[in-house]
């Protein structure tokens, strides 16, 4: 600390014909430049990887609860895009109704399967090995995020397709989506559709995941009240 002051009132001496702008953003760097000094990467790493297990677990409370993908317009699974001239087929033959029964299943599937899979999340980025954190941090506001996406989605795509099944076959989605294959086959001259629900569901469960992850990394880095922990503060308020 004595060093520290030390060196702050030098570079007030130095500059002491300058702006007073100039001498508080030396001051500023200076200061900084200890906190971030003070920091080990093992630290930051650490930081980094609290911030994203607060996001994940918020994310799986928010997703498992019942509407956590219904009723979120961010999170919420339509009907699959590379079906979308099905859908809009099936609903000008009077089928909304079903429509909007099958997307609420599909939903349904994706909170069914994040009570699970949430903590499949969370052992990712337990796993998750990062050489320099400081990049990192220094990155922008969704950069860790966006290095645990890079670095696990072929794996979290992996051991979340036999949760996300499980949850299919509890809503019985077969029950909703034959008779709309079915209905829309019958069509003259259309393209028979069946894309695979399993594989859809998954990629739009994950990618809900990492949106709310990638919004409380966020406020964790901006808002210094959401640093709940000494580490966050330690590591988020030395940027």
């Amino acid at each position: 600390m004595k060093k520290l002051f030390l060196s702050l009132s030098s570079a007030l001496v130095l500059l002491s014909c300058d702006s007073t702008d100039k001498m508080v953003k030396t001051a500023t760097d200076i200061l900084n430049s200890a906190n971030t000094s003070a920091l080990s990467n093992a630290e930051v790493i650490s930081g980094l990887k609290e911030a994203l297990n607060i996001g994940a677990t918020k994310a799986g409370n928010l997703t498992s609860a019942v509407g956590g993908f219904k009723n979120n317009p961010l999170l919420f699974i339509p009907f699959p895009k590379e079906a979308q001239q099905m859908k809009d087929k099936l609903m000008q033959i009077g089928l909304s109704k079903q429509v909007n029964e099958f997307e609420a299943t599909l939903n349904q599937a994706a909170e069914l399967a994040s009570k699970e899979a949430g903590q499949v999340f969370k052992g990712a980025i337990s796993e998750m090995s990062v050489s320099d954190g400081f990049a990192i941090l220094r990155g922008n506001d969704s950069s860790a995020t966006s290095f645990l996406r890079e670095k696990t989605t072929p794996v979290l795509m992996q051991r979340y397709s036999p949760i996300i099944q499980n949850a299919l076959d509890q809503v019985n989605i077969t029950k909703y989506w034959t008779p709309l294959v079915n209905a829309y086959n019958m069509i003259p001259g259309v393209k028979n559709q069946n894309p695979d629900l399993n594989n859809y569901v998954t990629g739009m469960a994950i990618n809900g995941l990492f949106k709310l992850v990638r919004d409380e990394e966020k406020n964790i880095r901006q808002n210094p009240v959401a640093r709940t922990t000494a580490l966050l503060k330690k590591v988020f308020g030395s940027k």
